[in-house]
């Protein structure tokens, strides 16, 4: 027998966790900088294209004139590329997975998305269908890299340090939506006039060079540190993934409170996305928000956001999880209401302060309490479960949230519609118990 080869496989069979604490495989504090650059990095997409920029552009300019109303033409476009991703995250992630390949998907998924971002630079008034199919590439490109970035957590941190280093992502994440918005002011402060246009079209261009850049020492010092497997037959590459998503379905449904929890999570996370992907849309159309005002606004939000983030990190120790994102969603219900309510510029900035806080501080503690009921031998497999289902699930709030301004031919109402999302996902977590499901989390290994 090769020695090469056993040693491969041996190495294969040993969890990455174990081989990063054997010292087998050691990581460096510039490796852990470089993964946190890809959620810096990518920030720009989600603040400028997403939630600022190029939402309100197509609303307000490119769809103006549709017969269709904009809003709802916004949530078609989003809701199908996520869609899209719903049915490539099992297959390209199982792939990615049996062929250690994840950094060469990763450098692709994020290339079509700041060349489609780049491009968006190309739609003019009136090109709906032409901007809605490029929003779409760059958003199921920058979905799908997120995806396989997350993915490397487990390889570059031990289980005693997995939290904190998630979190510098978050923390460098929200540092990176701050600066790519300064950035961006000069381009965006002259409004939507025919005059500004092209500076405004330049601003999707800058967010695909952000993207670029910041990138760039994720691709060169993050390692790809996976041992591929064999492949049975070739279709296996194609099958593997729903393969693993019908399995890992049935595994989940016997952790009863993990089971409940996620039907919780699906349905308030869902209405939070939502909120965030209307937000600037609502601020620009409902109380007709400047560019600059825009700006302010979401620089209040992310900043709100990484220190809620941070501040209810200890809450989550000391009161735990599940209370903490029982508290979040009350706050979230108020925040609908607030919207429907919401008349001038600086309530709106308060009801973005609170909105930030709650945003930072339900991401934090719902991460914790997913962690919490998850077996360790199993945190791949449920993860990407979790994020299949989410992509699923984002579809149906936008959807809802169009079809009501559509329908009633104001944001306000949607607005509020998103409470039943919260009260929803609060009513179902009041039946989970936090205790049964960190037990069966912790003691499935040793009864199996």
């Amino acid at each position: 027998m090769n020695p090469s080869i056993g040693s491969s496989a041996a190495k294969r069979n040993m969890p990455i966790h174990e081989r990063r604490e054997n010292g087998s495989d050691l990581v460096t504090r510039r490796e852990i900088l470089a993964w946190c650059f890809f959620d810096f990095a990518n920030s720009s997409f989600a603040i400028l294209i997403l939630t600022l920029g190029y939402s309100v552009y197509f609303v307000q300019v490119v769809a103006a004139k549709s017969d269709y109303n904009p809003e709802q033409l916004w949530s078609w476009g989003y809701a199908c590329s996520m869609f899209m991703v719903a049915l490539c995250a099992p297959i390209l992630g199982a792939t990615a997975d049996a062929t250690a390949t994840k950094k060469r998907w990763l450098a692709l998924c994020t290339a079509l998305c700041i060349v489609s971002t780049a491009s968006l630079f190309f739609v003019v008034p009136g090109d709906i269908w032409f901007g809605l199919v490029v929003f779409g590439l760059a958003n199921i490109g920058f979905d799908l890299g997120f995806m396989l970035y997350s993915a490397f957590l487990v390889e570059i941190s031990t289980r005693s340090n997995m939290g904190r280093i998630s979190g510098y992502g978050w923390a460098f994440g929200y540092l990176g939506g701050l600066l790519s918005l300064a950035l961006a002011y000069p381009l965006l402060k002259g409004g939507l006039g025919t005059e500004n246009l092209v500076n405004y079209r330049l601003s999707f261009v800058l967010t695909a060079l952000f993207f670029v850049i910041a990138s760039l020492p994720t691709f060169l010092y993050l390692k790809e540190r996976a041992i591929p497997t064999p492949l049975v037959a070739e279709r296996s590459v194609w099958s593997i993934g729903f393969q693993r998503l019908r399995r890992t379905y049935g595994e989940i449904t016997r952790f009863k409170e993990l089971f409940k929890y996620l039907i919780a999570y699906l349905i308030y996370t869902d209405g939070i996305n939502t909120v965030i992907l209307f937000a600037g849309i609502f601020a620009s159309r409902v109380l007709e928000f400047t560019p600059s005002e825009l700006i302010v606004y979401f620089l209040i939000v992310q900043i709100s956001a990484g220190v809620g983030a941070y501040v209810f990190g200890g809450i989550v120790d000391r009161f735990g999880p599940r209370q903490t994102i029982m508290a979040t969603l009350i706050i979230w219900v108020g925040i609908s209401v607030g919207a429907y309510f919401v008349q001038t510029t600086a309530q709106f900035y308060v009801l973005g302060l609170i909105a930030g806080a709650a945003l930072g501080s339900n991401q934090s503690a719902s991460r914790t309490l997913i962690g919490y009921f998850t077996p360790r031998d199993k945190v791949g497999e449920f993860f990407g479960f979790f994020s299949v289902s989410g992509k699923f699930a984002a579809m149906i709030g936008p959807l809802i949230y169009g079809q009501i301004t559509a329908v009633v031919g104001s944001q306000r109402p949607a607005a509020l519609a998103m409470a039943g999302f919260f009260l929803t996902g609060l009513a179902i977590l009041w039946t989970v118990r936090e205790q049964d499901g960190i037990h069966a989390a912790t003691h499935t290994s040793t009864e199996r």
